[in-house]
């Protein structure tokens, strides 16, 4: 005699066999299911990681970038960690090895990012010319102490020289660039000694209190200086310039969402005409605005470069890597 089973029991086995069935088919392997879910970036358990290029005094970069940060977040509704990097180098390398999404980069390092393919530059920095127009590049200068009597390039042979770093453009190569078009020799032979001094106003401030007798910066990171230091214009002068320098600007790492891209990029060009954004990036990076680029734009850098004899990936290469740590989230940047 064949039974059968009715009624709340019924019911109940049979929804057990159900459930049951439903979850071996996810467990077993090779079964079709759905895959875990990546936390997306942006968000509370992935925050985008920005980084700054140590281009200018730490505690400029920390106050500046905070406000930036606050305002992609305000904006756009993301979640963002910044960093200031150790070195250009470290910032390329931390890009390249997946540590930071996003930062804000100098030309150089842009042609060090396409080169390794681990980077996109996707914003480009505007200044304001000796016309008061907005421009896509900038220059270098060559600054001495105004007590030296130098009055150019010559007469900085066989003297101290500081460099900002290895990767920047207008701190390096470009003034690389006049020593050797002026003088016929590598700056190696023809300064007495060189240093690195990490940073636009670390060089300047060199000249100033007398470490070295010549710098190079961009034009004019004496600015920067002139409320702690008020004289560093008269004391220093400026006895060679070089350029037009690419802007520096804003890069994304490979495989960086497009639609979050856009956010991003929409909010830091709003943000770059509103009255808080125009100090801020003033402050920062001397920036009167942004635009959007495409990695062409950097074509110029590289050929300048090539020119100037700089190996490039040799110098990154010469840089100590960060350490893991290096874009971990902080409270400021």
């Amino acid at each position: 005699m064949r039974s059968t089973l009715r009624g709340p029991l019924g019911w109940a086995l049979a929804a057990g066999l159900v459930l049951a069935t439903a979850c071996n088919s996810v467990g077993t392997p090779g079964a079709t299911s759905s895959p875990t879910k990546t936390a997306r970036i942006g968000g509370l358990d992935r925050p985008i990681q920005l980084a700054f290029t140590p281009s200018t005094q730490a505690a400029t970069i920390s106050t500046n970038g905070a406000a930036i940060k606050s305002a992609l977040e305000k904006s756009t509704g993301l979640r963002i960690n910044v960093t200031v990097m150790t070195s250009y180098a470290a910032q390329v390398e931390a890009m390249c090895s997946g540590s930071i999404d996003m930062g804000f980069f100098a030309p150089l390092q842009m042609t060090l990012l396409l080169s390794k393919g681990c980077g996109t530059p996707v914003l480009g920095a505007l200044r304001k010319d000796d016309t008061g127009q907005l421009s896509t590049t900038y220059k270098s200068q060559i600054l001495v102490s105004v007590a030296s009597g130098i009055t150019d390039i010559n007469g900085l042979k066989g003297k101290k020289f500081a460099f900002v770093d290895p990767l920047s453009a207008s701190g390096y190569v470009y003034p690389t660039l006049v020593v050797k078009n002026k003088t016929g020799q590598e700056p190696k032979t023809f300064f007495s000694s060189t240093i690195f001094a990490g940073g636009h106003p670390q060089a300047a401030l060199a000249v100033y209190q007398g470490t070295v007798d010549g710098a190079a910066t961009f034009i004019d990171a004496r600015d920067s200086l002139v409320a702690t230091t008020p004289d560093i214009k008269t004391k220093t002068k400026v006895i060679d310039t070089a350029g037009p320098i690419p802007n520096d600007g804003v890069a994304l790492a490979k495989n960086f969402p497009d639609d979050i891209a856009k956010q991003v990029k929409d909010a830091l060009i709003a943000y770059s005409k509103a009255d808080d954004g125009k100090k801020v990036f003033s402050a920062l990076f001397s920036w009167d605005g942004i635009q959007e680029i495409s990695p062409s734009f950097y074509d110029d850098m590289k050929t300048a470069a090539a020119l100037a004899g700089v190996d490039v990936q040799g110098l990154a290469n010469a840089t100590p890597k960060p350490a893991a740590t290096t874009a971990a989230p902080s409270k400021s940047p």
